[in-house]
């Protein structure tokens, strides 16, 4: 198996694919911040989303107070809440209650925005109610070291263009990669071509190129940082579909999320990949070329 960082596994997800399956979280990590509309939240304000399933969320990780790509997680939040709900909070709001987050703890954290209804789910109801944020702040990550083994298992998730809470499949299929030997799991769609990873996206690289996987997926937001960098370096892009025949000739492999804008990949399924550091390091280069804002 994979030796990893101490990072914890949180919410990140397919993508900002946000996760390894060999992470062992440790016991009682602590929370820097709780709120919930931009106020410390208690057990009042969260026992009703104990185990509320209709969400969405987005996954963010904060370096000396500043986020990369937060337009991309302020247009996630609101097309996700137009798609969930009718409506979204304005992003002024938005950026208000990160703000406050943020604030209230380490310049370095991980941070969690959910955006709910009070009105819960299994009810027709709710469509006049304004949205929620819960806000939640963890120790930073940067994710594993690599080289990871995927296992490929077919499965197509519900609403992939938004990413939204209460996806069992995803931890069950981690769990079972984890138990045959993989460190974590990629979704194969009902055409066979490669979609995404638990909660990552995957790119490729055939020596020249990077290319992204054509299927219905989560577009995470450490994905679209790259992607524009990328094309302010000058560097090839495609979009196209990718199946397991097309794996034995590509040059490498990667997965990102929030945590990380690329860990090597080694094997999907029985078809090993060249580990390419100039891949990796690329991505990485173009990920640190995004400038950091404040909330």
């Amino acid at each position: 198996m994979t030796t990893t960082s101490p990072a914890t596994r949180t919410t990140p997800g397919p993508g900002d694919h946000d996760g390894l399956t060999t992470t062992t979280r440790p016991e009682a990590a602590p929370e820097f911040a709780v709120h919930r509309n931009g106020r410390p939240a208690g057990v009042g304000d969260l026992a009703p989303l104990a185990f509320a399933g209709y969400a969405h969320f987005t996954a963010m990780q904060v370096r000396d107070g500043r986020v990369r790509g937060l337009d991309l997680h302020l247009d996630r939040l609101r097309t996700a809440s137009q798609e969930l709900f009718g409506r979204a909070l304005p992003d002024d709001r938005v950026r208000d209650l990160l703000r406050a987050g943020v604030n209230a703890g380490p310049a370095d954290v991980s941070l969690t925005a959910t955006v709910f209804s009070s009105a819960g789910e299994f009810t027709a109801e709710g469509g006049d109610r304004p949205p929620e944020v819960l806000i939640r702040t963890t120790p930073p990550s940067d994710g594993p070291a690599g080289p990871l083994a995927l296992a490929a298992v077919d499965h197509e998730r519900d609403l992939p263009a938004v990413k939204h809470v209460g996806e069992v499949a995803k931890t069950y299929h981690l769990r079972g990669a984890a138990a045959t030997g993989f460190d974590d799991a990629l979704f194969v769609d009902r055409r066979g071509r490669l979609a995404e990873g638990t909660i990552w996206n995957l790119a490729f690289w055939d020596g020249g190129t990077v290319i992204w996987p054509e299927a219905a997926k989560l577009d995470g937001t450490t994905m679209g940082v790259v992607r524009r960098q990328l094309d302010h370096l000058g560097i090839p892009q495609a979009t196209r579909p990718v199946t397991a025949a097309d794996l034995p000739a590509l040059a490498g492999a990667v997965v990102m999320n929030s945590w990380t804008p690329g860990v090597a990949v080694r094997r999907v399924g029985g078809t090993a990949i060249p580990v390419s550091e100039p891949f990796v390091a690329l991505l990485h280069r173009a990920f640190a070329a995004e400038e950091g804002e404040a909330p």
